[in-house]
């Protein structure tokens, strides 16, 4: 039996809305924010299905029909009265960049599209993304540095993030393996980031070791890293704004620490 077209479509979206949430929580530096923009895509699509260009890849697709709101009423943001401190940091952050930097980068980085896709979602061309691109990292490199705490089990990995981080002149407070070593680190040192796995070396939870580091340090920003994003992007309960994938690249790692430290983000997954 052959799916209906309105079938066919609602399969190609749901399929790429954790990544679409994913991207509108990072780009906005909150949950709450991200997915209020990525549910007014969702029904710009729904009241004018030719929001969603068949002719693209669906996530290009859906990510370009996000990008037409996002350009008419989220970018640059301003500072509402209502903002908290800590929004309103990132909000004075983000009108200081460069239009359309922090949309490509993440789109190229986290969310893996090419140059080509980058412009497609964006509607400039590949060279122009990729100059887009440049530019958000030379600004972003330039907005803070500090201690970051990592929080992983593999120790391939664990050195890994660590040399990246480093690299990026960041310095790292030290390597935690399980959720009471990741709470006794960061009594003792603490930490501007973390960079979290989801699972431990003795089955402890790094989300529990994160929430109990919050409880302290309530205003420290948090990127989770998982092998399986998805099921941290369901939309049903408090979930990370930072969130990347493994296998990661070096990229996606940078961009993440810079999008944390950034916007000094405090939402996290609790459970």
């Amino acid at each position: 039996m052959t799916a209906e077209p309105g079938e066919v479509l609602a399969n190609q979206i749901g399929a790429n809305l954790p990544f679409l949430r994913r991207y509108a929580r990072a780009l906005t530096g909150s949950q709450t924010s991200g997915d209020t923009y990525a549910l007014a895509t969702l029904e710009a699509i729904l009241s004018e299905p030719d929001r969603f260009d068949t002719a693209l890849k669906a996530k290009v697709a859906l990510f370009r029909a996000f990008h037409a709101i996002w350009t008419t009423s989220g970018a640059p943001l301003e500072v509402e009265a209502s903002a908290s401190g800590l929004e309103s940091k990132a909000q004075k952050h983000l009108s200081a960049l460069t239009p359309n930097t922090r949309e490509a980068l993440l789109l190229h980085t986290i969310e893996e599209f090419s140059t080509e896709e980058v412009g497609q979602v964006m509607g400039v061309g590949a060279a122009e993304a990729q100059e887009l691109i440049n530019i958000a990292y030379q600004e972003m490199s330039k907005s803070t540095s500090g201690k970051v705490m990592i929080i992983e089990d593999e120790a391939i990995i664990s050195m890994d993030l660590e040399s990246i981080v480093a690299e990026m002149g960041h310095r790292v407070t030290g390597i935690a393996r399980t959720e009471t070593a990741a709470v006794k680190l960061a009594q003792e040192e603490r930490p501007d980031l973390i960079l979290s796995d989801i699972q431990l070396a003795d089955n402890s939870s790094g989300i529990d070791a994160v929430n109990k580091i919050l409880q302290e340090q309530e205003d420290c920003p948090v990127i989770f890293i998982t092998a399986f994003p998805e099921r941290l992007l369901t939309g049903e309960g408090p979930e990370p704004a930072f969130l990347i994938s493994k296998p990661y690249t070096e990229e996606q790692v940078r961009s993440a620490v810079s999008q944390a430290m950034f916007f000094s983000s405090t939402e996290t997954l609790k459970v």
